[in-house]
């Protein structure tokens, strides 16, 4: 039985749709506002990255680094993203944003079990490129959840295709070189780079890092399969609340469609409207 990734994005592509993918940080700017914030994100969204509170948050920019910090003081562990998200009881796939850190000292086995007992769709480990612990890559791919794969624009052909052997769900492409955070403009050459990934595998491509604008986000839905925005989400969300992140994602998701999705046709009664 395909996987809830793959069904979610084959319904997408027969919509000419592509996937809205927003990354939220659990438990910021405090429990109850994360909760809300999923739960709105799971009624515009497609696919939905929590993202794991972490203390040495390399990747990020300073906009998820604030957020991460503002979580961990407040509270928020592994074991509490966790139960966000059953308590939150969201639809569409999740998958869990990490560093590795947090899985080793929660337990890989334990990690997946309760994960995988949770619905979780993913798994992506922001500091664990390919090859780097085999032994862990195999128990994430033996394990329900698939193993979501980082590439950079930067990397060489034959580091990609072994990058992407392994890879399950899609690949997320970083979309610039640097830290997470928004961008007032694309990374030049996001067409070249999109498709050297898809000429490497037949996931789909999500692209992220420096999305900040609906203007943005239809330009990558033309290109890529998926659109990933995080820091002007999470900007948003923990400065002006819940009500104005999800006005963001509507934002982000009508731009998409008017640049993608394909006309529909209802047929009602035998008329066509």
């Amino acid at each position: 039985m395909p996987s809830r990734l793959a069904r979610t994005w084959s319904a997408l592509r027969a919509e000419r749709r592509a996937a809205l993918v927003p990354y939220l940080t659990a438990g910021h700017p405090d429990r109850a506002s994360s909760l809300a914030a999923l739960r709105a994100a799971d009624e515009i969204a497609d696919i939905i990255e929590v993202g794991v509170p972490f203390s040495d948050p390399l990747a990020d920019g300073p906009t998820i680094q604030r957020s991460t910090f503002d979580a961990l003081g407040g509270g928020m562990t592994l074991a509490g993203t966790l139960a966000l998200i059953r308590e939150a009881g969201l639809r569409k796939p999740v998958v869990v944003f990490s560093y590795v850190n947090p899985i080793l000292r929660y337990g890989v086995t334990r990690f997946l079990a309760d994960a995988a007992a949770l619905g979780v769709a993913g798994l992506l480990l922001t500091d664990l490129p390919a090859g780097a612990d085999p032994a862990l890559e195999r128990m994430v791919a033996e394990s329900p959840l698939e193993l979501i794969r980082l590439v950079a624009p930067t990397t060489r052909d034959e580091r990609l295709r072994d990058t992407v052997r392994g890879a399950e769900g899609f690949i997320y492409l970083v979309g610039r070189l640097g830290l997470t955070g928004a961008s007032r403009d694309l990374a030049t050459g996001l067409a070249e780079s999109v498709a050297r990934v898809r000429a490497a595998t037949a996931l789909p491509v999500a692209v992220g890092f420096g999305i900040s604008t609906p203007a943005q986000a239809a330009d990558v839905a033309a290109l890529a399969d998926g659109v990933v925005v995080g820091s002007a989400l999470v900007e948003r969300l923990g400065r002006e609340g819940v009500a104005a992140a999800a006005a963001v994602l509507r934002e982000l998701r009508l731009a998409m469609d008017e640049r993608t999705a394909a006309p529909v046709t209802r047929v009602v009664s035998g008329a066509a409207r």
